[in-house]
């Protein structure tokens, strides 16, 4: 047999060995790399804690302050309501008193008229 790789028993084992021996090496445990500044996972949560916290009182007092403001609205259209209420009245009076007393004029004309029929 013409050898062109000459591939002899021995250089097979040296190639076998040296491929196992490379497997070998990927199982090696590899330096880690470490951060310079290590992780503080405590002071991380707690900062994610406290922003949680300051968000969910900005809500609650969000919604405090339109339940009040929806309860002045109330109050307010309660009080122009009855404000409405009593301006109708006293335009009420105001017409009633009006009305009698053009009716008691008309009535005292009336008088004066027939008075001077009279005469």
């Amino acid at each position: 047999m013409n050898d062109i790789l000459n591939t002899g028993f021995a250089d097979r084992q040296k190639a076998s060995a040296e491929a196992k021996k490379a497997l070998l090496a990927k199982f090696q445990p590899k330096p880690t790399v470490t951060a310079a500044q290590p992780l503080d996972r405590a002071a991380a949560k707690a900062e994610e804690l406290l922003r949680v916290r300051a968000e969910r009182a900005a809500a609650k007092a969000a919604a405090r302050q339109a339940a009040l403001d929806a309860e002045e609205a109330a109050r307010q259209t309660d009080a122009a309501l009855a404000e409405a209420a009593l301006d109708a009245k006293r335009g009420e009076r105001k017409e009633r008193k009006a009305l009698t007393k053009a009716e008691a004029q008309a009535k005292r004309d009336a008088r004066y008229a027939a008075r001077k029929a009279r005469q």
